[in-house]
């Protein structure tokens, strides 16, 4: 992950459990609140700690911009885009 880089993240609970998307120009810290219980507290009440999908922007206004496109998706299509690079759900935070 590059500096400079502003990142959509989508977080899960488990394979095909609760989903969570976010934006954050420092995806390693912003992880590390979530897990730690300082981040969103729907993220904290749900357990949603395992990062299953990333995309990076040049600008905040991009990312927001497919944050907002994100969360008005189907259900089902937000696990087709998971699934497409990650059809295991691994966790991904290992390669921030």
């Amino acid at each position: 992950m590059s500096a400079g880089s502003y990142y959509v993240h989508i977080l899960a609970s488990r394979h095909h459990g609760t989903i969570y998307i976010g934006v954050t120009n420092d995806l390693r810290t912003r992880l590390e609140l979530h897990r730690s219980g300082r981040g969103s507290k729907f993220v904290q009440k749900y357990k949603i700690f395992r990062l299953v999908h990333v995309e990076a922007f040049a600008t905040p206004q991009e990312a927001i911009a497919r944050e907002k496109r994100l969360k008005f998706w189907k259900r089902d299509w937000k696990i087709k885009l998971i699934e497409k690079d990650n059809p295991d759900w691994n966790d991904r935070s290992g390669l921030v």
